[in-house]
């Protein structure tokens, strides 16, 4: 018996147990997948090119394990494939391609994540209500602010502030710089337009300045992020919030432990614990707690909660709006323009900086920004750098003439890459298949999502201010992008289990928890309402803390 569990050890779990633990919680932490223990499990994080076989490069039958997961390009090659699901050990299906990315390990995607670190706006929490789109989120921006607050002071973000209303300042560590191609167009953007729109540098939670975090050390512009950082440069829960749940005394962590359901009480109307397969002996357990937190990711969690089948949920658990599962929201992204940059032959940049630029949402903010043809936004991420890759072919060099050529900078390349937000549609839904089980007996999940014409439009707009951003920047030879790819890929999946005033149009209250069953929280993707355009892991881990933190007390007065 413990106060709490805690499923899923990734950016949301970690944050749970932090906050619960913390709060003097005995708190167990269930991961489905193997250990990992910061530092001594990044087994790539110093090797170089020349260390790998075949520089990196996969045999056939190894690229075979992991075609799914290869859509991202991230597993393509030695250096993180590691981190990635084997697609034939942990398969799913698809009516319409999804592009499901997991990370099943200790930290679980908290040690590949982009680490871009956005705080949602008023404008975000109020545009369902706004546009008579699905149900109104139940809370506002002053209800999760201070909660911000506390996630950014903890992780650290480097950022600067702005002032925008549409993207809210926080708690920034110190900004990293722009390169003077970058500066080229944030002085065009400022001379250009008048609608708002500027150029800025990625917020990102990494670590800079002089402010000290426990057993974490300053980003040490290596770029090598997705292998594992062994400094704790940027932020995941292994060199972070498990570590501080750890030192409590009150962590118990068990990998290797499929949770599959949540057990309900028909008495008490309330969760007693859940049940756990080992995935390497295939023992099957129970663990009891007072409370059940589901942070094994917006799918995981939804399949969870559907496979918690009693008299009280047929059709599963907490799901009497008919809402779960459905909702899926992610980024639709790969839409902008590429171009050469015509000067500045003569400067280069040091250090590999893992971040980019970010041009906020200036979009459907209000007066000349409205549009008639689509609803809400998309930010920019992007930059400039200079690369001599062509120069590198065998055939196009020897001897000294190859020395010269690498050694050589090459052209300034900027790119402008639109993040737009998917509305949320009922029908973008997951299901669970009884008929195709996996290797533990239970049931896979089914994809039917896809885009539709709000997101089409959107991403016309997203090319198009693309193309116009860089020729009054006066930058040439300007390549537009528009490759849709499908929902999954922006590996921002989100709203299988939202939230809402109404229990019979959403599946969690204002608080995280399931509107009938008020000990089970979710507080992953799976809770969102609306998209937003911003990369939501801040988000996450903000309405974490608060839920974590809810719950000790609701604990504490029923004690």
């Amino acid at each position: 018996m413990y106060d709490a569990i805690v499923v899923g050890s990734g950016i949301s779990g970690g944050w749970a147990a932090k906050e619960l633990c913390e709060n003097g919680m005995k708190t167990l932490v269930l991961e489905r997948g193997r250990m990992i223990k910061h530092i001594e499990d990044y087994p790539t994080a110093n090797m170089d090119p020349w260390d790998f076989k075949f520089k990196g490069q996969l045999p056939v039958e190894e690229q075979q394990k992991q075609l799914k997961q290869a859509r991202t390009g991230y597993t393509t090659d030695e250096a993180h494939r590691h981190f990635f699901v084997n697609d034939l050990v942990h398969p799913y299906n698809e009516t319409k391609r999804f592009d499901w990315i997991r990370g099943y390990h200790v930290g679980g995607r908290s040690i590949m994540w982009g680490r871009q670190s956005y705080r949602l706006s008023d404008i975000d929490f109020g545009a369902n209500k706004k546009e008579g789109i699905a149900v109104d989120w139940p809370v506002r921006y002053k209800d999760i602010a201070p909660w911000y607050d506390k996630v950014e002071e903890f992780i650290g973000v480097s950022g600067e502030a702005l002032g925008l209303e549409v993207l809210p300042d926080g708690i920034f560590s110190p900004p990293m710089e722009l390169n003077c191609a970058e500066i080229e167009l944030k002085e065009s953007m400022a001379k250009n337009y008048d609608d708002g729109r500027l150029v800025t540098i990625g917020r990102t939670a990494h670590l800079t300045g002089t402010k000290t975090h426990d057993g974490r050390s300053n980003c040490q512009f290596r770029n090598r992020c997705m292998r594992g950082c062994p400094f704790g440069g940027y932020f995941s829960s292994v060199s972070s919030t498990l570590p501080a749940a750890e030192k409590t005394g009150n962590l118990t962590l068990r990998p290797n432990s499929i949770v599959h359901e949540v057990i309900y009480d028909d008495a008490t109307k309330k969760a007693t614990g859940v049940r756990v397969i080992d995935s390497e002996s295939g023992e099957k357990m129970v663990f009891n707690a007072k409370v059940v937190f589901l942070c094994a990711s917006a799918i995981a969690t939804a399949s969870i909660l559907l496979q918690s089948k009693s008299d009280r949920f047929p059709n599963g658990m907490g799901n009497d709006s008919g809402e779960l599962g459905c909702n899926i929201m992610d980024h639709h992204f790969k839409a902008g323009a590429w171009a050469n940059v015509n000067d500045f032959e003569d400067k280069h940049y040091k250090g590999r900086r893992p971040n980019g630029l970010y041009i906020p949402r200036f979009r459907n903010i209000g007066g000349k920004t409205d549009m008639p043809n689509f609803k809400r936004g998309y930010g920019y991420q992007g930059g400039a750098s200079r690369g001599r890759y062509d120069e590198m072919v065998a055939e196009l060099g020897y001897g000294k003439d190859l020395k010269k050529a690498v050694t050589e900078p090459g052209n300034w390349r900027m790119l402008l890459l639109g993040f737009g937000e998917c509305l949320p549609y009922h029908e973008n839904k997951m299901t669970l298949d009884y008929d195709k089980l996996d290797k533990w007996g239970l049931p896979t999940i089914t994809f039917d999502a896809e885009w539709k014409e709000n997101e089409y439009e959107m991403r016309k707009d997203m090319v198009q201010q693309a193309v116009e951003m860089l020729e009054k920047a006066g930058f040439s030879d300007i390549e537009p992008w528009d490759d849709p790819g499908a929902p999954g890929l922006g590996i921002h999946e989100m709203g299988t289990a939202r939230m809402g005033k109404d229990p019979k149009t959403s599946v969690c209250n204002g608080n995280n928890q399931l509107h009938a069953v008020p000990n089970v929280y979710c507080t992953d993707g799976s809770f969102m309402t609306s998209a937003s355009c911003v990369n939501p892991s801040l988000t996450y881990m903000a309405f974490t803390a608060r839920a974590a933190n809810h719950a000790v007390n609701q604990i504490k007065k029923e004690a």
